[in-house]
């Protein structure tokens, strides 16, 4: 009767302290990480560097292309101003009141456009 005795009693204090444990904060956690290991849950997907060479004439053409642009930009502006050196003053009057009435036009445009569009997303929030 004595083993008997003893025997549950050491059963009931070994699943007392199991109970315990499940009890408190992070007893989930720490039960979780010790089946599956410390691999459980986010994994992170490495991604694979290019080579320096790959990188370099990423960089080199991103330079080109913003060196074409700005060219491009440049010569633009040259016609424009060619084209109106050689109308006579009249003209380029004319011609300059005209660039200041699109430039109107357009930033009331724009202004209308984003009004609306900001009304529409309040819409939609």
């Amino acid at each position: 009767m004595r083993k008997l005795f003893l025997f549950v009693f050491i059963l009931s204090l070994a699943i007392g302290s199991c109970n315990t444990r499940l009890f408190k904060k992070n007893a989930s956690r720490n039960a979780e990480r010790g089946l599956f290991g410390k691999s459980f849950g986010k994994k992170k997907e490495r991604k694979a560097k290019e080579p320096r060479t790959v990188l370099k004439a990423k960089k080199k053409q991103e330079a080109n292309d913003r060196k074409l642009k700005a060219d491009y930009v440049k010569s633009v502006k040259r016609a424009q101003k060619r084209t109106m050196d050689i109308q006579n003053p009249e003209v380029q009057a004319r011609m300059k009141q005209n660039q200041k009435n699109s430039a109107v036009r357009d930033k009331v445009k724009k202004k209308k456009e984003r009004k609306s569009t900001r009304k529409a997303g309040k819409k939609y929030k």
